[in-house]
């Protein structure tokens, strides 16, 4: 029978941080100090907490007034990191590819092994087309079952663009 860990807040990876965008630092370390969980931010924010933790990392980017929430919540001046939040992400930079961090590594394995298997039931049910990482949002959720064992559950879900025909 799995035992419940106690809750640890995510902080910036070190061997990460001088891939990402300066206000990374700044944002994560704010965040440990107040002891706050993605899942709190993303409440205050209204958004969800993978949007949050992505507009962390840089590969999203907030609004004026994601940037404003952020800046009351953490205790940073805007002025810190408004500018940057507000530009353009820098998505799917943070890691080497492959990955070698263990759990980015099975998500892209998930996908190695099953991503055809993915595709070919999708273009059954949509047709030819793709599915948007743009128009996009996801969610993770945690579940436990009858015998105490977590697992993870992850949505995703994005905006189906067919393809058209010449």
């Amino acid at each position: 029978m799995a035992t419940e860990q106690p809750q640890r807040l995510a902080s910036i990876d070190s061997s990460l941080a001088a891939r990402l965008p300066s206000y990374s630092t700044v944002l994560f370390e704010a965040k440990t100090a107040k002891g706050l969980t993605f899942e709190q931010i993303a409440q205050r924010l209204g958004r969800s907490e993978v949007a949050v933790a992505a507009i962390f990392y840089g590969q999203a980017s907030a609004s004026p007034e994601d940037a404003q929430a952020l800046s009351e919540l953490l205790g940073v001046p805007v002025d810190a990191f408004r500018d940057a939040v507000l530009g353009f992400p820098d998505r799917g930079r943070a890691g080497p590819m492959p990955p070698v961090e263990p759990l980015i590594y099975r998500l892209y394995e998930i996908v190695q092994n099953y991503g055809y298997a993915f595709k070919a039931v999708i273009n059954e049910k949509f047709g030819d087309g793709i599915m948007s990482a743009i128009c996009f949002n996801s969610k993770v959720e945690k579940e436990v079952d009858d015998q105490g064992q977590s697992w993870v559950v992850i949505t995703l879900k994005g905006k189906w663009l067919p393809f058209t025909r010449f």
